[in-house]
């Protein structure tokens, strides 16, 4: 059986190519037939193979030469559809995006850093259309199926839509997606993979089409936490990873009693308590507590509109208001309208009282991370969310609430699988940190990972 490359971790295909078993032309060359051969066409909006072969052809002369650029080269990346690429056009899902925009002449800050650590761009993949859902319905370039379920066509979760069906598809071992209020934790978890969503900020946005400046931020989703440790340095353009194993005896962690647990299945439930289980087991140390900030934010955000809501409203009203609105997901125009609602003394309440809950949050948490469900319920079916739109309303909702309060509060967060809930569908166990407390969330992450998924240490 001819090994799949796209199907291994970053950690497993580096080993192959820095001991010289396999060559980075080979591996471009099998992923790119491997996503032309895949069934789910709506996975990737366009390939960069002209791109890709030649960054794949100077990977492997400076592997030859023994010029490596260290753990990531000649390794494959797919891109979220709202990063600079140079040479395509940046669509964020949008056909209006893609009549309209030029192709962009230099890559974004973070495609040029993965490209300067020896990656090799594959190409843009799918997304909910301007990042604006945590479903990933697309109606202008297909929806990607969800590729864990054994049954009927289920979402991928969103908006990284493609990104994290791309991975768990097998097609290739890492994809940048950007995370606003879940878009990936969210697909990371309703595919089974690992998701981390960094503190706002801690990577440069120059040509990353921005959603909402006061909470985009942006992650890999990978096949595990190590890969996510590599890919974070190289993102930051460190030369070496800076996150280390910490042990878990004694590590302090806080399980919310408001809010996250809400409606949320019980086979979900299930999953994350025998997650828990095993985390105490080894040492660490739980403390159940409500945190009133969840409750105040949704209360916020159903008094004063979402802080999204309002700055995407700002960054589309001439689209949503003017003849293109009728090229763009109805879905997407009649949520970003609900913008126009919020006056400007009620945005800058919600910045007040967001200043606000953070501090607050911060005192009540301490130095502990969080846990809880990264989403309430597993990937639910498809079919039914493309034609109703209540309940594709009340679905986004819900698929949401467990993240957005993290992006709201500007936590660090990882979704690392843990079991699986209804239909055997995955279900996701996030682990956040506070603003900044990326190293000791990623470095407690590597260790807690295998208890996670319930495998041996």
């Amino acid at each position: 059986m001819t090994l799949s490359y796209g199907s291994l971790s970053i950690a497993q295909l580096s080993t192959l190519i820095q001991g010289g078993s396999v060559d980075p032309v080979a591996v471009a060359e099998q992923v790119f037939a491997a996503i032309e051969s895949h069934d789910d066409k709506a996975i990737f909006i366009s390939l960069t193979r002209e791109r890709a072969m030649a960054e794949a052809q100077a990977s492997s002369k400076r592997l030859k030469d023994g010029r490596s650029r260290g753990l990531l080269e000649g390794i494959p990346v797919a891109w979220k559809d709202l990063f600079d690429v140079a040479g395509s056009v940046t669509a964020a899902g949008s056909r209006l995006l893609l009549r309209d925009q030029a192709p962009a002449a230099v890559d974004a800050a973070v495609v040029s850093a993965l490209a300067a650590a020896g990656m090799v761009a594959a190409g843009r993949v799918n997304m909910s259309e301007f990042a604006f859902s945590g479903l990933g319905i697309n109606p202008h370039f297909g929806t990607p199926k969800n590729p864990r379920s054994t049954d009927v066509a289920r979402i991928p979760g969103g908006s990284s839509s493609g990104s994290g069906v791309a991975v768990a598809s097998g097609l290739v071992p890492v994809s940048i997606g950007s995370d606003t209020g879940g878009s990936v934790r969210i697909p990371a978890a309703l595919n089974g993979i690992v998701g981390y969503k960094a503190t706002r900020g801690r990577y440069p946005m120059t040509g990353v089409f921005p959603l909402s400046g006061s909470l985009d931020s942006l992650g890999p989703l990978c096949r595990s936490v190590q890969d996510a440790v590599w890919i974070d340095a190289a993102m930051r353009g460190a030369m070496a990873p800076t996150a280390s194993r910490r042990p878990l005896a004694g590590l302090e962690v806080v399980i919310p009693t408001n809010v996250v647990f809400d409606d949320a299945e019980p086979g979900v439930v299930a999953a994350l308590e025998a997650a828990v289980e095993r985390l105490s087991a080894a040492g660490v140390v739980f403390t159940r507590l409500e945190i009133p900030a969840f409750a105040e934010i949704l209360q916020l955000m159903a008094s004063h509109g979402a802080l999204v809501t309002a700055e995407a409203y700002w960054l589309h009203r001439a689209r949503i208001t003017g003849p293109d609105a009728e090229l763009i997901d109805p879905r997407v125009v009649s949520r970003t309208r609900f913008g126009e609602e919020i006056t400007l003394s009620h945005y800058l309440d919600i910045l007040s009282a967001r200043a606000r809950l953070i501090e607050a949050v911060d005192r009540l948490v301490g130095d502990r991370l969080i846990a809880f469900p990264t989403v309430a319920h597993v990937a639910p079916l498809l079919e039914p969310l493309k034609t109703d739109d209540q309940l594709f309303v009340a679905t986004n909702g819900k698929t949401l609430r467990n993240t957005l309060l993290g992006n709201f509060l500007d936590w660090c967060g990882v979704s690392i699988p843990c079991g699986a809930g209804d239909a055997g569908m995955p279900v996701g166990f996030l682990l956040s940190g506070l603003a900044r407390a990326d190293e000791r969330l990623l470095s407690v992450a590597l260790v807690a990972e295998p208890v996670i998924r319930g495998e041996t240490i």
